[in-house]
């Protein structure tokens, strides 16, 4: 049975197409608006709407209560519609459209969560659950202080090479969104157990000596980052943390502690690799709610 594409479809591969030719953005990125806009685009065929020009404001917001009624969280919803403004702003300026009916929605960052962020002792628990006697345990441990230490996105662990890696200096270059490059330190810990990974467990992995990827997977692959959201979440029982924690929570861990502890937004900002510091700024949210509990705590007059 041939399927008959409809002109929404085409107007969205003609927006996919001009992301991966002009845009430079990842795969994951490009997968993943291509993903929320099927969602939208299904969603309108099934309120009778053929045509992208047939969008009202209403309409909008009639799909993000249908997404919500889903389960999807407020992050995700704010996530598809920045999909979508994307692809208006992208026909409007093609003059496939004369109108764009988001610019009456208020931007998705008005309503996003703050970041959840794990207690420097939790931390620890998580840090000290992989058995250093075994090799895998070796490696895991190498996988947890890698992440901790450097706020690194998991994509952006899993695809490490050899020689992105400096342990005499302490650094590590990753290279994130849009293939976009930086370098950020590693800490002493980080550092001892990727040193003890190398020595020790990475030469017993089969073929690891023609792999140019850091971490490996028993049998020499390089490890997938659905691997290392398993080894994350799977350590964070054993440690007894209830909260979810996942390698991006790490990330949001990273970044509070060092605000927390007294780091400017600037460089936090380039660790992390955010391209607008405004990105950054909600963990200064994060950061002040901190100081209020001590201030709450240890002030006479509080």
């Amino acid at each position: 049975m041939i399927i008959e594409r409809n002109h929404m479809d085409e107007m969205v591969e003609l927006f996919i197409n001009y992301l991966l030719s002009e845009c430079g953005l990842s795969k994951n990125t490009i997968l993943s608006y291509s993903h929320d806009l099927r969602i939208f685009t299904a969603f309108l065929l099934s309120k009778k709407i053929d045509d992208f020009t047939g969008v009202r404001p209403d309409t909008i917001t009639g799909f993000i209560i249908s997404e919500k009624q889903r389960g999807l969280s407020t992050s995700s919803i704010s996530r598809a519609l920045v999909s979508i403004r994307m692809l208006y702003k992208f026909l409007h300026a093609e003059g496939k459209l004369q109108r764009n009916p988001l610019v009456a929605i208020d931007s998705p960052k008005l309503w996003k969560k703050l970041p959840e962020s794990i207690p420097p002792h939790k931390i620890d628990d998580l840090l000290s659950v992989p058995n250093v006697k075994t090799k895998l345990g070796i490696r895991n441990k190498a996988i947890l202080e890698l992440l901790y230490a450097t706020g690194a996105r998991v994509s952006e662990v899993s695809s490490l090479q050899l020689d992105w890696i400096n342990l005499e200096y302490g650094y590590v270059k990753c290279r994130g969104k849009g293939s976009k490059e930086r370098i950020v330190p590693i800490g002493t810990k980080a550092v001892e157990s990727i040193r003890n990974y190398l020595q020790t467990s990475r030469t017993e992995i089969k073929n690891s000596q023609a792999s140019p990827y850091l971490f490996l997977s028993k049998t020499g692959k390089p490890l997938l980052r659905e691997n290392i959201w398993v080894i994350v979440k799977k350590c964070a029982v054993k440690a007894g943390i209830h909260q979810p924690v996942s390698p991006h929570k790490l990330r949001h861990s990273f970044a509070t502690h060092l605000l927390e502890n007294g780091a400017d937004l600037r460089s936090v900002q380039e660790m992390l690799g955010h391209v607008n510091v405004s990105t950054t700024q909600i963990y200064t949210h994060v950061s002040k709610s901190h100081l209020k509990a001590i201030h709450r705590q240890f002030h006479p007059r509080a």
